[in-house]
């Protein structure tokens, strides 16, 4: 699911990986060394050609069961009971080896899927991811350097092969199913984001989603013209388009690029000094009552107050004092914004 176009499927995690060419090297070498072995005891006791003494050798360790090739004196017998047994034992062997590798790959497989599902169902509070693309990607880590457990869902092998190398949690399966949700931790996690290249897919994830937690913080990506309001209309709480955002970017760094390099470095999670955070002012917390002056004397600049969906109050008085329920979108050292927030 850089884009779900392959079938639904029932949720699950990574299958194990086939029987790999380590393997097949050895059992080569197993089965070739006793034919090489076989046809020079041949040449050397009997004075066969190759090409008889090769005949007779497969032939034996194949228990296929022909006739001698020309007349066995006693060592020659004892030099074909020899490559008999052998031959059996590379059959009854090879089998037992083979079962062996193919029962360990799969208890190793299921091993693998118990240890993921025990871990997404200890996640709390966590960002569920679908579509490991290109902009999913870039999604995932950007959450992961922020402090955050992310959960991936994706439906082509490529895509969670690529998440889980990356680190990340995977649910393999078909994102606009309610039980795929289910075991990625929609009903405890903090909030989805659907990146998936197929705008009917991401308004189905996001309709499934609300439908399954009313308080998900969600956020879809809209390909195509028209289609942010749909991913609304589903239950989206912000709706991104790539494009759109993209050609906003050139632009401003074509008008501002001062503005927008100092937005970068202050949104980035390097190791810079200055930051910029959204703080929630929560009852009793840190926040609450405190005045803008206040903030300010601890080196916390108050660029806005949020109230509601959107309400802004850009660069409020010394004075105002912040209330529960809303948010702060300040400025700051990293090292004091950071606890904070964690606080917060």
């Amino acid at each position: 699911m850089t884009s779900e176009r392959a079938s639904r499927s029932a949720p699950r995690v990574l299958l194990a990986a086939p029987i790999g060419l380590r393997h097949l090297r050895l059992w080569v070498g197993v089965v070739a060394a006793p034919i090489a072995i076989g046809t020079a005891g041949y040449m050397l006791l009997e004075g066969w050609s190759f090409g008889d003494a090769v005949y007779m050798t497969i032939s034996t360790l194949g228990t296929v069961g022909f006739g001698e090739v020309n007349p066995l004196d006693g060592i020659g017998r004892a030099w074909t009971i020899i490559l008999m047994i052998v031959g059996v034992g590379i059959i009854f062997g090879t089998s037992g080896i083979v079962a062996e590798v193919v029962v360990g790959e799969v208890a190793s497989g299921r091993r693998e899927e118990s240890r993921e599902r025990e871990a997404v169902a200890g996640l709390k509070d966590h960002y569920i991811l679908c579509g490991y693309g290109r902009v999913g990607a870039t999604v995932a880590r950007e959450l992961r350097h922020g402090g955050e457990e992310v959960v991936v869902i994706d439906v082509l092998p490529e895509s969670f092969a690529d998440a889980r190398r990356d680190g990340f949690l995977v649910v393999e399966g078909d994102a606009t199913l309610d039980s795929t949700l289910m075991i990625a931790g929609i009903d405890r996690a903090k909030g989805l984001i659907t990146t998936i290249d197929s705008d009917a897919n991401n308004v189905y994830v996001t309709l499934s989603a609300r439908a399954l937690n009313e308080k998900l913080f969600l956020v879809g990506r809209a390909n195509a013209e028209g289609s942010d309001a749909k991913l609304l209309q589903a239950g989206a709480d912000r709706v991104v388009s790539p494009y759109t955002m993209a050609g906003r970017r050139i632009a401003e760094l074509a008008l501002r690029p001062m503005v927008s390099d100092f937005i970068d470095a202050a949104l980035s999670h390097g190791e810079l000094a200055f930051s910029m955070e959204e703080l929630e002012v929560r009852a009793g917390g840190p926040l609450d009552g405190r005045t803008i002056g206040e903030l300010r004397e601890q080196g916390i600049f108050a660029l806005a107050i949020v109230r509601g969906e959107r309400d802004y109050e850009p660069n409020p008085p010394a004075d105002r004092r912040v209330a529960a329920g809303e948010h702060l979108v300040v400025s700051g050292s990293s090292a004091t914004l950071q606890p904070l927030r964690e606080r917060a």
